[in-house]
């Protein structure tokens, strides 16, 4: 038996999942929901989400509504009666008359390792916390986010140069397959779902724009897993000379600066750049003045030298 599938889903974490459905026999995908193209970039042109323009590639049936809670649109997917829904990350809240409606329930394929790290932003999360492992999950759809019974887990490492922009390409590729055969076992009836252990749940939401902003009084590790957690968004920036400085890697030193110097000061150290931190020194690896190229830090320092010896700030300067 062909099952036929709905697939709910917005970002490139998305992609792969749906491109392996349309692929696999027993599973027919009758449509694609996706949010609503949205203006980006400088010109603020309309641009469609990454799943929309793989769904057109596919030739699958497209929708993109501004809300699942509008009766014409429930009613709308009510008609392509799908026997199961398979979610990704879709970012808007799914009703209950849509989570509910297939027979087989709303699967969702959420990355990480439930119930560690709910919410919108496991990845950062994970990194944030100094994981040494994310993960994937397939769960129900419930009310609670990211609160429903398993039906499978598998675990993916951490490497030391991991970026939340890296694990997740990495978790989308491997969570693809994961997933559509956790949805083929699940339909075949061979998965006992199992409750979670809500006593152990964390959540990380959304991360503001803001967020990358780094706190010099913090430890140096702590800003050097922030530069990881936030690449490639929001960024991890500073600002030297009313100018944003972003910090796109950077490594924790087992070092201290000379007694007094004040946190966010630029020193030389060894053959490098680093800045003194509440908690030992933050090495700077690659940054980027506003406005300039990505470049190793000495070279940036070479061309701004007045970098060595000025103390960034950790917040904006005041117009």
């Amino acid at each position: 038996m062909v099952a036929q599938i709905l697939y709910i889903s917005t970002p490139e974490f998305g992609i792969p999942s749906l491109q392996l459905l349309a692929r696999d026999p027993r599973f027919r995908v009758v449509g694609v929901v996706t949010q609503p193209d949205k203006p980006a970039g400088r010109g603020l042109r309309l641009t469609p989400p990454p799943v929309k323009t793989a769904a057109l590639e596919l030739g699958l049936p497209l929708f993109q509504p501004s809300s699942l809670c509008d009766p014409d649109v429930q009613a709308a997917i009510s008609a392509l009666a799908p026997d199961v829904a398979a979610v990704a990350a879709y970012g808007q809240w799914i009703p209950a008359e849509i989570f509910d409606l297939p027979p087989k329930r709303s699967l969702n394929l959420h990355p990480s390792l439930l119930p560690r790290h709910r919410g919108a932003a496991p990845v950062p999360g994970a990194l944030l916390a100094g994981d040494d492992q994310v993960g994937l999950s397939v769960l129900f759809v419930e009310e609670e986010m990211d609160a429903g019974d398993l039906l499978g887990q598998v675990a993916v490492p951490v490497g030391k140069e991991d970026t939340a922009g890296s694990l997740m390409a990495r978790l989308a590729h491997l969570g693809a397959p994961f997933f559509v055969e956790t949805l083929a076992a699940w339909v075949a009836g061979e998965i006992e779902p199992q409750p979670q252990d809500h006593s152990q749940a964390t959540w990380i939401g959304r991360m503001p724009k803001g967020a990358g902003l780094v706190d010099w009084t913090r430890p140096a590790f702590e800003i050097a897993r922030a530069c990881r957690a936030f690449a490639p968004w929001p960024g991890t920036f500073t600002f030297f000379e009313g100018k944003r400085l972003l910090i796109h890697r950077a490594t924790p030193l087992d070092a201290s600066g000379p007694p007094g110097t004040a946190p966010g000061a630029v020193l030389r150290h060894g053959a490098g750049l680093a800045v003194v931190t509440g908690d030992g020194l933050l090495q700077l690896d690659r940054i980027q003045l506003e406005g300039r190229r990505i470049l190793d830090a000495m070279e940036l320092a070479r061309g701004q030298r007045q970098l060595v010896g000025a103390v960034l700030h950790g917040q904006e300067p005041s117009p």
